[in-house]
């Protein structure tokens, strides 16, 4: 109906227009072509007019319905799910370090006496401190063939003191100690091996520092095993020898914070020292071999 309408409208004033132009024609005699230019320009203008009136009347709709189609539908945000996060698993408490691997790798050998200290001495003239030193030189060689690195109190004849030999032992770690006698009394031939004396040795303070004279007391319960199996492998070389370790209050062993025990060889009375020096070789294989069974010990735990 608007189209209609504004299309009529138009009509009309060009019915008007021709009508006036006519009366000019008849009026004046002149033909409308020759009018001034500037009519021509204005009858152009008013068609100008006329067809764009005519292009807007018809493209406004179709204006409308594509701006309409071309809208895209407005569609609600799409509901995520919320996010849980994610559990961090809190990092696994550290475990504790375990204790260091106690490792069994020096045996201290303790030839007793020496210098102007010659120990027991027997009438053919056999000197204590001379012979086990000689005992010594051999059961350290047997000793290192099982990886036990070896270290003597002395290496000739000197007198060290009893803390100057402690001093020694208690430097080292993993180490265990042994002190070499031989008595002047007791079946010719044989070997007893005694560990330190729990009553001569009470338990230590649970300080700082373990007063001197009772270092042995943490050590007991090894240096017990340790003369078990050198007792033992001495029992099956020399007959007569007991085969169950002493006890005793051995005044070297109680200074010596480290599995400790005292071995000692009858006697200075035998006639004769080469008898001694034909026990030295089994002395020490047998000493080596205890050592090699109680490192299994002594590295488990004491287990």
């Amino acid at each position: 109906m608007a189209r209609a309408s504004a299309g009529a409208a138009i009509g009309c004033r060009k019915i008007k227009i021709e009508q006036a132009e006519a009366r000019a024609t008849v009026q004046h005699g002149v033909s409308p072509l020759r009018r001034d230019s500037g009519i021509l320009v204005t009858v152009r203008r008013r068609l100008i007019l006329f067809l764009f009136l005519l292009i807007a009347a018809g493209a406004w709709p179709h204006s409308a319905n594509a701006q309409t189609a071309q809208t895209p539908a407005t569609t609600p945000p799409e509901q995520t799910a919320p996010q849980v996060p994610g559990q961090i698993s809190a990092p696994a408490p550290a475990q504790p370090a375990p204790p260091p691997q106690k490792t069994l790798s020096v045996a201290v050998l303790d030839p007793a006496h020496g210098g102007t200290d010659q120990g027991a001495r027997g009438s053919s003239g056999i000197s204590e401190s001379e012979v086990v030193l000689s005992f010594a030189r051999l059961m350290r060689i047997s000793l290192e063939g099982q990886g036990i690195r070896v270290i003597l109190t002395r290496q000739a004849n000197e007198n060290p003191s009893f803390d100057d030999r402690s001093r020694t032992a208690n430097a080292q770690r993993g180490a265990i100690f042994i002190s070499l006698h031989v008595s002047s009394t007791g079946p010719p031939g044989t070997v007893r091996v005694y560990s330190e004396s729990p009553g001569a040795t009470p338990a230590a303070p649970r300080t700082a520092l373990i007063p001197w004279d009772r270092a042995q007391a943490g050590s007991l319960d090894l240096s017990r095993r340790l003369a078990e199996l050198i007792q033992i492998q001495m029992a099956q070389r020399f007959r007569g020898s007991p085969e169950i370790p002493l006890v005793a209050p051995v005044r070297q062993l109680r200074t010596i914070a480290a599995p400790a025990v005292a071995i000692e060889v009858s006697s200075v009375s035998l006639p004769d020292r080469g008898l001694l020096d034909q026990m030295a070789p089994a002395i020490a294989d047998a000493v080596a071999r205890a050592v090699a069974a109680f490192r299994i010990i002594y590295e488990s735990g004491g287990k």
